[in-house]
């Protein structure tokens, strides 16, 4: 059975349709935190400069790390209208990837948040050795380490419980197709082409809100036929 196994108006189904709206949320934090981007480190009185404004803390503290809160919750949402399916196992692995990397990239965001900002009022007020600093700990090799592998398990993640969307009903198949291809396609704007990656937020947004509309309908569909198909008498033999 391809469905969340629930009576349609139980207290569990309505909260999972609920959380599903996180996703869209996620989304456009995602994509409102990327309309601007800092400048590089190598013109580090620009990146001074920008590091200390409050459109760096609140994308940092309000989109980067309360949306990756928004990006686990909307994942458990899925995931409780997968379970029952087909694509459960898929949906379980998304799951558990999409938590733990997000934990990770809450980290990363941290440090820029509560690090960075410090590091460039100081430069800014003529402290020596600041990049230097910045260099060794905001930027440091573990950052890099931790930066870089989590947002390749986004992108696992991301294609895993896409993939277990696409896979649960045809009619869900391009909701999780473009779960699978739009958050990829962030993460890697964000490192190759900065202009465009606001608007693959923005993508996204649109792609989860139709999900969040559409696979409360489609499971609980698949469920209704499923109950009939087992109530239904057997023919009688001749």
């Amino acid at each position: 059975m391809s469905s969340f196994s629930t009576p349609p108006r139980s207290p569990a189904r309505r909260a999972a349709r609920v959380g599903l709206w996180a996703l869209p949320g996620y989304a456009v934090l995602l994509g409102l935190s990327t309309l601007t981007h800092q400048p590089p480190v190598s013109d580090f009185d620009a990146y001074a400069r920008y590091i200390t404004t409050d459109v760096f803390l609140v994308s940092h503290l309000g989109a980067s790390i309360f949306g990756a809160g928004l990006a686990i919750l909307g994942a458990v949402a899925v995931t409780a209208f997968l379970a029952p399916g087909r694509a459960a196992r898929a949906a379980v692995i998304g799951l558990t990837l999409t938590t733990i990397t997000n934990v990770f990239l809450s980290a990363t965001f941290g440090s820029a948040t509560f690090v960075q900002p410090g590091i460039g009022r100081a430069h800014l007020n003529g402290v020596d050795g600041m990049a230097a600093i910045n260099a060794d700990t905001a930027y440091g090799p573990t950052f890099f380490a931790t930066a870089l592998s989590a947002s390749f398990f986004l992108i696992v993640s991301a294609i895993v419980l896409g993939t277990a969307i696409a896979r649960t009903n045809p009619r869900l198949r391009w909701h999780g197709t473009a779960y699978a291809l739009l958050i990829p396609a962030f993460t890697l704007t964000g490192f190759f082409l900065q202009p465009a990656q606001p608007f693959t937020g923005f993508a996204l947004a649109a792609a989860t809100a139709a999900l969040a509309v559409r696979l409360p309908q489609v499971t609980a569909a698949a469920a209704t036929q499923h109950r009939a198909g087992t109530t239904d008498p057997a023919p009688a033999r001749a």
